[in-house]
């Protein structure tokens, strides 16, 4: 039997894929993150299913319970919220499958930098603006490589999606600053993006860390920075009459 590492999306429980939602249906037993997943997702779970939350579990206890579940011929899955290959800790767990030569998939979801974006109708990559999405996270009790700072990373221009960091915003106004060289870039904060109580605050380096103070926003929130967010920027060529490719020809 297959372990399957399945994305449960940013929030609303509809942002779930087809193949997450069959696998959560079909599943005896369901290991999911308590602390960020919507419990509504467990709704959809077979009767009898067995669900373990694993905000209050070690590493080897969720092995444990994958083992004795495989063992018993079990079909488990490990819901992960948004993308489990986005700061989703998998990695870890994967090996010590690999080590009990246990088999799994990991099933993608829709990532909670990709929910932010459309909760803010907005789109990352504008012509002659950014064709760069950076997804980083500043440093707390997780390190981050010294290449990777956060004042490095702005230098690029680039659109922003900062995970994990909004408890520490002053410190991310103060890098992003730095290294956009402007306090006017735009920003925009999205708490609990996709959920039913969503929150949404714009403004920019200037302003922003008071903002999300004045809200009491400390958790669960991406930080969306760039001109991306609003400004001007080039008409893409896709749809161009002017430009062709080999679907379209030449308006005249």
């Amino acid at each position: 039997m297959m372990i399957s590492f399945v994305g449960a999306g940013p929030g609303n429980v509809d942002l779930i894929t087809v193949k997450g939602r069959k696998l959560l249906e079909e599943a005896d037993v369901v290991i999911y993150a308590g602390s960020l997943v919507s419990k509504e997702h467990l709704e959809f779970c077979k009767e009898g299913a067995k669900t373990y939350n694993s905000a209050s579990m070690t590493l080897e206890e969720v092995i444990e319970v994958m083992d004795v579940a495989v063992k018993d011929d079990l079909k488990v899955v490990r819901l992960h919220t948004g993308d489990p290959t986005i700061y989703g800790a998998i990695r870890e767990q994967m090996d010590l499958l690999d080590n009990k030569e246990i088999s799994y998939e990991v099933v993608p979801g829709v990532s909670s930098f990709t929910g932010a974006c459309a909760s803010i109708k907005k789109e990352f990559t504008l012509p002659d603006v950014s064709q760069t999405i950076i997804l980083t996270r500043i440093e707390g009790r997780t390190p981050v490589p010294k290449e990777e700072d956060l004042e490095s990373l702005a230098k690029h221009k680039a659109s922003m999606a900062i995970f994990l960091s909004v408890q520490e915003i002053s410190r991310v106004v103060e890098k992003l600053v730095k290294g956009y060289g402007r306090d006017d870039v735009p920003v925009a904060i999205i708490y609990k993006a996709t959920w039913e109580d969503e929150k949404i605050i714009y403004g920019t380096l200037k302003d922003i860390e008071k903002k999300v103070k004045e809200e009491g926003i400390n958790k669960m929130a991406q930080i969306l920075v760039g001109d991306f967010i609003e400004g001007e920027y080039e008409r893409s060529k896709l749809y161009d009459p002017s430009f062709t490719h080999k679907f379209r020809s030449a308006s005249k």
